[in-house]
């Protein structure tokens, strides 16, 4: 199951730190829960501070478990060392599968 998470970030400054220091620490540790970063990205809208990434859970994982497991974790903890958690103003999350004809089915 995939995940499209959508982060939105208080300054263009915070994003900038988050896209390149925090979640590309997420890539290494969330592959200990089981999941697979396909892609981070930012939003190219002018003031819009919002990171996405696309991410995969093992099959017939929770993902609500996997993330509360994950963000309960010396590992989380570490990723986001340094990095005012109050600097992200939103988390939208929404879980896809993919058609037949997707390549990443």
């Amino acid at each position: 199951m995939y995940q499209l998470r959508t982060y939105t970030l208080r300054t263009a400054e915070v994003l900038h730190d988050y896209a390149t220091t925090h979640w590309p620490r997420h890539i290494s540790s969330l592959r200990a829960f089981g999941v697979t970063t396909h892609g981070i990205w930012t939003d190219h809208t002018a003031d819009a501070h919002r990171l996405i990434a696309l991410i995969a859970y093992p099959e017939g994982a929770d993902p609500a478990e996997v993330t509360a497991a994950y963000m309960a974790s010396p590992e989380f903890a570490a990723d986001m060392e340094g990095f005012d958690i109050s600097n992200i103003l939103n988390v939208e999350e929404i879980l896809l599968d993919p058609t037949a004809a997707s390549p990443l089915s």
